[in-house]
């Protein structure tokens, strides 16, 4: 793909200062390596009277695959073949984009020590676009730059094929703007409006995307008249990130109206004073103690046993010290669900590297488990009927063996504190049962006698001094001197000591 910007001069002030704006010599070629090919500067023309950059960027097809995953991440968003046949590598787009911000970093931001005068003017540019997509056709290109101070913008329909003119117009233009403009503006506003335009990007769009728009639009977006349309293209149609860019271009377009500070404007909290705030929920506070004691254990990989539909999972993998994560439910429906909230099919590399989703029943031993640091039972437990729970018991405890186990479960004492919860009842429908705390703490005291562990009890949420708190939680850890290999037959029926397990310690199993 190929971008080419002109300016025109004269001995006092020659056309060849485009190079010092550019921060690119016009008396050689420059290469430049990009993710996704390689950027060439060079210059075709360079003379007082009239001077030319051009752009080219090279992609490279095999990193084009590698690196995109999905529709808007590397191939045409329209067609299944994407990945063999596509445009990418000739049409303008979020990658010619990204090219200008790598390449043009500085002239971008309108910095130049050598010629500031004449950055900090406006310059007769041309600005020319062999083959821009253009979703939306001529129409919308004239639209989208029209307002911003070019005198000619001219968006020439390429055929799709010039032997057969009855097939009609592709929707690719030949973009060519004429004006007066700064090299910065215009350059950020080819920045926005390039993979605006395609209507598609490259690359995931998270939330820094907004900053990105914000501090390229900065001057023009406020008030273009196509905003909305710019802004939603721009962030890849994300709703929520979207409305968050127009509320603050909307404060920016107020500050600017009143010649204020945008800082001015957005002062109605005041950061000084006590405000009203939502308590935390259960869920939360829940999660926060898991991850501190995680923290606290030192583990690295870690597995969430019935993870569900992936909340724990998902702040798990917001901390880089949890290096692998795996989450595991009987549910298939439940892993689809934690598979769309996690995102994996537009995670990057690394990312996706760190987790995984399995199907799996905890009642039954799997050596997909075995090796890791910790593993958390969170909210589990109460789900299974009394008599099974021995399994599970076995298939963590005995078989897995992680260093660290913690488990959660609800306190019943707690429940008279829930005005809207029946008395009698309990949190859940699903729930098979709900513990005592004297009840959490005999279970889990067999379990970590049986097993090798020892244990530890902390209160999540508030702490109520007749009945408790909400949840509670039990850290087992493994005694140093027990070591992970398992001595027992594959029905569990032998402690880590080899000695038999007695009827008598199946049926204290069953009646927890």
């Amino acid at each position: 793909m190929f971008l080419t910007i002109s300016t025109t001069g004269n001995q006092e002030r020659p056309a060849t200062d485009l190079g010092f704006l550019l921060h690119k010599h016009p008396d050689k070629a420059q290469t430049f390596s990009t993710s996704h090919g390689t950027a060439h500067v060079l210059y075709p023309e360079a003379t007082v009277e009239r001077c030319t950059a051009a752009l080219l960027l090279e992609v490279d097809p095999v990193a084009l695959v590698r690196r995109g995953k999905g529709k808007g991440r590397g191939g045409s968003p329209d067609s299944a073949l994407a990945q063999y046949v596509n445009d990418r590598p000739y049409a303008a787009s979020s990658l010619l984009a990204v090219a200008l911000s790598t390449v043009f970093k500085t002239a971008l931001q309108g910095v130049c020590s050598a010629r500031p005068e004449r950055a900090a003017a406006p310059l007769p540019l041309r600005v020319e676009v062999p083959a821009l997509p253009a979703r939306g056709g001529a129409e919308l290109v004239t639209k989208l730059f029209a307002p911003l101070g070019w005198t000619t913008v001219t968006a020439e329909p390429v055929p799709l094929d010039e032997q057969f003119p009855q097939w009609g117009d592709s929707r690719y233009v030949q973009l060519v703007l004429e004006g007066e403009l700064r090299l910065a503006d215009a350059l950020r506003q080819l920045y926005v409006l390039l993979p605006v335009l395609d209507d598609s990007k490259h690359y995931w769009v998270a939330p820094d995307e907004v900053d990105k728009l914000l501090r390229a639009g900065e001057g023009w977006l406020a008030e273009h008249p196509e905003q909305k349309l710019i802004t939603s293209r721009y962030l890849s149609r994300r709703w929520s990130l979207t409305r968050q860019a127009m509320e603050r271009l909307e404060l920016v377009r107020l500050a600017e109206a009143d010649d204020l500070e945008v800082e001015e404007i957005d002062n109605a909290v005041d950061e000084t004073t006590d405000t009203d705030e939502r308590p935390v929920p259960l869920a939360v506070q829940r999660r926060d103690a898991i991850l501190r004691a995680l923290e606290a254990a030192g583990a690295s990989r870690v597995l969430d046993l019935g993870c569900g539909q992936g909340q724990l999972v998902q702040a798990l993998l917001k901390n880089v010290k949890f290096t692998e994560i795996v989450g595991v439910d009987v549910s298939m429906r439940a892993l689809t669900i934690a598979s769309r909230r996690l995102k994996i099919d537009r995670l990057g590399e690394r990312q996706a590297e760190r987790v995984k989703l399995m199907q799996g029943s905890l009642t039954y031993t799997d050596k997909r488990l075995t090796g890791y640091d910790a593993a958390v039972l969170s909210e589990v437990v109460e789900h299974l009927d009394l008599p099974r729970l021995p399994a599970l018991e076995y298939a963590v405890f005995g078989s897995a063996r992680p260093r660290t186990v913690l488990v959660t479960t609800p306190n019943v004492e707690y429940n008279v504190r829930w005005e809207s919860l029946p008395a009698g009842y309990v949190r859940h429908g699903d729930h098979r049962f709900e513990w005592t705390r004297a009840e959490f703490r005999a279970w889990a005291g067999r379990v970590a006698e049986r097993h090798g562990y020892g244990v530890e009890f902390v209160p999540v949420g508030p702490d109520d001094p007749e009945v408790g708190p909400p949840t509670q939680m039990a850290v087992f850890t493994r005694n140093p001197q027990d070591r992970p290999g398992d001595q027992r037959d594959k029905r569990g029926r032998r402690d880590d000591r080899g000695e038999q397990t007695t009827p008598q310690d199946e049926k204290e199993a069953k009646a927890a």
